[in-house]
């Protein structure tokens, strides 16, 4: 017979749980185990920011299981120790992005104004100051472009195929190709391209480093369409099939327009990956200090490429002039980015309130 909680049973506080850390323990944790990490560094002689920052992260862990397990219980300390090494992951991740993007500002804004942007190497040796990448933005948009519509169409097909009728060997042949494609060499694609142009006797063109962009583009925009496709209901798909609307009709009327948002998402980021690569437009685009908007005829330049020429020649100016692109190429690939993930909180389904 089951008896009812009494009034002490109530108070009776629970054996999970013993005191509490403050909101602000964590942080101060991180300033001590921080400033611990920074004598431990000096008194042992290190000079290296990475060595003191990896002893202040295993501090940091240390000292928030120790203070949680004494203050708190083992259970609690367990998953403050978690939660620290989540922290730990992300700063990881990010101080060296961050790193990165400080260090190109800081040696890309000495040469990049409105002449750099508009104006092409021509003929200025590397050794001599000005010049610009005017003639590398043509190229990489021609490029990119072109890669862009030779591949998106065929990727976003070739998911279409495998989430609404792909059945059987064909389409375990195909999920496995695209598997292969994603993790070839971008050398390689370019590779394949340079000997078809050697058994036609083809000389250096724009066009060619789009295809092998294309080649690199096509299982990104494959994987992400395919995902995005899954995503919709399939009720959706019922209801439209119950009314009698044909299977092709279904998908261009009901599943695309439901899953356009993600879909053209994947496309920017691809759009993205293949815009910094450099192997495959340095063996088929050959590169050029002159303009040339002909991507179907002649040497043609692109950013990637222009970095790598300006940064290898040895130059001082041509250092500068590559810190510049580099700067440029990221700003190209964050606005991709920001475009990206505006089309997708646009096309995003609205729920009622």
């Amino acid at each position: 017979m089951s008896t009812a909680p009494t009034l002490t049973d109530k108070r009776r506080p629970n054996s999970l749980r013993g005191g509490q850390l403050p909101k602000w323990a964590p942080w101060t944790i991180a300033a001590g185990s921080v400033a611990l990490g920074l004598g431990i560094s000096a008194a042992a002689g290190l000079h290296s920011d990475i060595q003191w920052a990896l002893i202040a992260a295993i501090l940091y862990i240390l000292g928030t299981y120790v203070i949680a397990a004494r203050v708190e219980n083992r259970r609690q300390a367990k998953d403050r120790v978690v939660t620290a090494l989540v922290w730990v992951a992300f700063l990881l991740a990010v101080v060296p992005l961050a790193s990165l993007v400080w260090s190109t500002v800081q040696r890309g804004v000495k040469v990049l104004d409105g002449y750099f942007l508009s104006h092409s190497m021509g003929v200025v040796a590397d050794s001599e100051t000005g010049g610009g990448i005017y003639h590398a933005i043509l190229g990489t948009l021609e490029q990119v472009g072109l890669a862009t519509l030779i591949a998106a169409p065929i990727g976003v097909l070739t998911a279409i195929y495998l989430v609404e009728y792909g059945r059987g060997s064909l389409a375990r042949a195909v999920t496995f190709f695209v598997d292969v494609m994603t993790g070839i060499p971008s050398i390689v694609a370019g590779l394949f391209i340079l000997s078809l142009m050697l058994m036609f006797d083809m000389q250096p063109f724009g066009f060619a480093g789009s295809l092998a962009l294309a080649i690199l583009m096509m299982p990104v925009v494959v994987r992400s369409t395919e995902e995005m496709l899954k995503l919709v209901p399939n009720e959706l798909r019922e209801a439209s099939l119950a009314l009698g609307v044909p299977k092709w009709r279904t998908i261009l009327k009901v599943v695309l327009p439901t899953s356009i948002g993600g879909i053209t998402t994947g496309i920017m980021l691809a759009i993205a990956r293949i815009a910094g690569e450099t192997a495959p437009v340095l063996l088929l685009v050959f590169g050029s200090k002159f303009i040339n908007a002909n991507p179907f005829e002649g040497a043609q330049a692109s950013l990637p490429l222009y970095i790598y020429q300006q940064y290898g020649s040895g130059e001082t100016p041509a250092y500068d002039r590559a810190w510049a692109a580099s700067l440029t190429l990221i700003a190209f690939v964050m606005i991709l980015n920001m475009v990206a993930r505006g089309i997708a909180r646009w096309k995003a389904p609205k729920t009622g309130r």
